[in-house]
């Protein structure tokens, strides 16, 4: 049985709101994922762990630093 915690890891990325400032269109268009608005400050990206690997691979290349 895998690790809730670990499956969650690789299908979600959280991360402040004002870093998507910009991206939020261009991640939604070209990734199989949503955004969610969770708060004033913070998003949620949901997709399968294939999508969210290339959604990082993409913000890191925009500079957002998910570690």
């Amino acid at each position: 049985m895998p690790d809730p915690e670990r499956l969650r890891d690789s299908t979600q990325i959280v991360l402040p709101r004002e870093d998507l400032s910009g991206l939020r269109e261009d991640l939604e268009a070209d990734f199989a994922v949503t955004v969610f608005t969770m708060d004033d400050t913070t998003c949620r990206i949901i997709g399968s762990p294939v999508e969210i690997k290339a959604v990082a691979q993409f913000l890191a290349r925009h500079g957002i630093n998910l570690a």
